[in-house]
This record gives C-alpha cells, structure tokens and sequence, in this order.
C-alpha cells in the first residue's frame, strides 16, 4: 500500500488549507485513516483519525473544532479540512493507514505511512 499525501503549503494565520492522502495499491477495506504531523524539533504528534464509514471521528485537543477529517473510500481518500490555521500548525503532516476497525492516536499502531506535506502558518 502506498499513501500519497498532498495539498500543503505557505499560508497566512486565520486561513484554511486542504490537505488530501491517497492510497493505492494493495486492495484494503475496513480500516482506518489518520493525520499525525511533527514540527521543527518536536515529535511526531497525533492530529486526526477517522473510521472506514466514517461514523467514528477522533481529534486531538489542539485542533478540535479547527480540523475535520473525513474520507472518500470509492477514491480511497482522506482529506484534512484545516480552518483558522494559526502558526503553532506548521509542521510537516503525515497520513497514515491502521489496518482494522479500530482508531487509534498512537502512531505505532499505523501500518502504513505517507512521505508527508508541509504546511507553514505566517503570523
């Protein structure tokens, strides 16, 4: 399975951003598509996790109510709906692939990972 992420780049605070991960390859069904992202000099951190019929959603604190993921299984997508983006979001943003019906926010429990965007919030 191979995960193509996409849709990043330079923004100003208070915009909104898309971002879209594809999947292909491998046939997969039932599982479960996740946002993580890691900044400069940080660890790579949880964002966003969404269920294969979408039913179950999971964000972290920092970005409820800012971020919707939601998923497009005929295209085998995921997208990251980012509003309000301030400058603590830049990071490169990663999607990832759990296997499973299962959501997770912790990135071991991934199986499959995409190469990462950046995304990067001016003040």
């Amino acid at each position: 399975v191979q995960l193509q992420a996409s849709g990043g780049g330079l923004v100003q605070a208070g915009d909104s951003l898309r971002l879209s991960c594809a999947a292909s390859g491998r046939t997969l069904s039932n599982y479960v598509m996740g946002w993580f992202r890691q900044a400069p000099g940080k660890e790579r951190e949880f964002v966003a996790a969404v269920g294969w019929r979408s039913v179950n959603t999971f964000y972290a604190d920092s970005v409820k109510g800012r971020f919707t993921i939601s998923r497009d299984n005929a295209k085998n997508t995921v997208y990251l709906q980012m509003n309000s983006l301030k400058p603590e979001d830049t990071a490169v943003y990663y999607c990832a692939l759990r296997r499973g019906p299962y959501i997770s926010e912790y990135e071991g429990a991934y199986h499959y990972w995409g190469q990462g965007t950046q995304v990067t919030v001016s003040s």
